[in-house]
């Protein structure tokens, strides 16, 4: 397992990567000269930014994250899919869960082309089984600590938080985990196995090319969908009094086997929850890969209207604001997207979330709660990150934290705290349009001042390049660490 060996470089990695933007411009050579003195200008800049604000030492930020969590065991996709004679498919689709080989190869195939991250649940037990027999001795594969809330977890202690962890855990998991988390779920023996299939910008599996590095995840859990450590968790919550409770990991519901009214009940006591924290505590909600259209109406009654902030990616943007229009779930969305189109999705999703906020505000739920409006969003992309927070809201630093989320996507894709400008490149345009409106304002990527931040009728707007990582080290958790970097300045 890995990350608790590297907790030490990322409270200097600041200082570390600004070290070694130092010793490039020393080192490099004429030839490169105008790319690698924009890189490191903008590196320089967004390193800035994030040291504005800094995390209390003394008192330090609490923070209650669930639910569940697994460990990972991360391969080469391709190589995988060679080992075990699985023959590319001429016919790539969408399936919600995976049965048989068949199955995997068309959903493989269908993600894999356009580089989009995936999540799916494996029906089939024994399949799941061979594939991770087969996974355990391929070249270059590794474990590491796995699912969202666990993720994030480690994420926020290594910035400086003290975390309360729901979850059922093995004693293995625990020992890796900073001493400043603490459990609040029960022991199990063996911990669920989640395949982590990773590949390469430019991978190619028969004639299928990807387009961007990302992950296809398979997994066969049956505990974390029972969301089983939510009672002690609950428990152990009214003593912690956090400043921020972080929900996550509720994919691992999405096409589970349950019985009739097995979930709702869950999602009900997780609602209940939610709807139970003190107004003053923020409520952050993790989206994910969510294929299953009667999850994600549970999740717009049980727990969006208790958050308020969201965190998602490109693909779950669109996803969510479908769902919010009364269309159906968006599959697969473009793994690329420009800025203007995110935030023009972004406002709509602030607008919509809040006017149903609005509406049902005279009427409370099962457990007496109203729904709170939404104050902040932040959604992250490859090439950039963005944010919308209400002003006058509880969040804080929004431009720091934009800044410290655009960062913090190199760091965890390079594997590396000390950001190396050698190993990155811009793929954001030198300047972007703020809306597909005609006429929107055009803003230009200044390397002076790379996070852009604008207000808006009642919220802020921040947008952050990302220095994209070219020698990916890992993709899987990049959203989790993304989000979870973001939000600790900002409590």
């Amino acid at each position: 397992m890995e990350g608790g060996g590297r907790v030490s470089w990322v409270k200097c990695g600041p200082v570390v990567s600004l070290f070694v933007v130092l010793l490039a411009v020393w080192l490099r050579s004429p030839d490169d000269a105008v790319p690698s003195d924009r890189l490191d200008a903008v590196l320089s800049s967004l390193l800035r930014a994030e040291g504005k604000v800094g995390v209390n030492d003394v008192a330090k930020p609490k923070v209650a994250i669930g639910f569940g969590g697994c460990v990972d065991l991360i391969v080469d996709a391709v190589m995988l899919l060679n080992k075990i004679s699985l023959p590319p498919t001429d016919q790539p689709l969408h399936h919600n869960y995976i049965e048989n080989q068949v199955q995997l190869a068309q959903s493989f195939a269908y993600f894999f082309a356009p580089g989009a991250a995936a999540e799916r649940f494996m029906l089939n037990d024994t399949l799941f089984r061979e594939l991770v027999e087969a996974s355990r001795d391929l070249p270059g594969n590794r474990w590491a600590l796995g699912g969202n809330a666990p993720v994030m977890a480690s994420r926020m202690a290594t910035e400086g938080c003290d975390i309360l962890l729901g979850g059922s855990f093995s004693p293995d998991f625990t020992d890796v985990l900073s001493q400043h988390i603490t459990v609040a779920g029960n022991v199990i023996e063996e911990p669920d196995i989640h395949l982590i299939l990773e590949y390469p910008s430019g991978a190619s599996w028969g004639q299928y090319t990807s387009r961007r590095a990302n992950r296809y995840i398979v997994h066969s859990d049956d505990h974390n969908p029972y969301l089983d450590s939510m009672a002690e968790f609950a428990e152990k919550l009214k003593d912690f009094e956090p400043d921020l409770l972080v929900v996550g990991g509720l994919q691992m519901m999405d096409n589970f086997p349950f019985l009739a009214g097995e979930r709702d009940a869950l999602l009900s006591r997780l609602s209940g929850l939610m709807a139970s924290s003190s107004p003053s505590i923020g409520v952050h909600f993790e989206m994910a890969s969510f294929v299953e259209e009667s999850i994600m109406e549970d999740l717009l009654h049980y727990v969006i209207p208790h958050a308020d902030s969201l965190g998602m990616n490109e693909q779950e943007l669109p996803n969510l604001l479908s769902l919010l229009k009364g269309s159906n779930i968006t599959v697969l969305s473009d793994p690329n997207p420009r800025v203007a189109t995110v935030l023009d999705q972004m406002r709509e999703v602030y607008r919509i979330v809040n006017q149903r906020s609005k509406d049902g505000s005279e009427e409370s739920d099962t457990y007496g709660a109203k729904a709170k409006p939404l104050t902040r969003l932040h959604v992250h992309t490859l090439a950039f990150q963005a944010m919308i927070v209400t002003r006058g809201s509880q969040w804080k630093n929004t431009m720091s934290a934009t800044a410290k989320a655009s960062l913090t996507a190199n760091r965890h894709v390079c594997g590396s705290d000390a950001i190396d400008p050698s190993k990155a490149r811009l793929i954001m345009d030198d300047s972007f349009s703020v809306s597909r409106q005609e006429g929107s304002q055009r803003i230009p990527l200044q390397e002076s001042r790379p996070v852009s931040c604008w207000d808006e009728e009642d919220y802020e707007v921040c947008v952050a390049p990302v220095l994209v990582c070219t020698e990916v080290y890992q993709t899987a958790g990049g959203g989790d660490n993304i989000s979870a970097a973001g939000l600790v300045l900002q409590i």
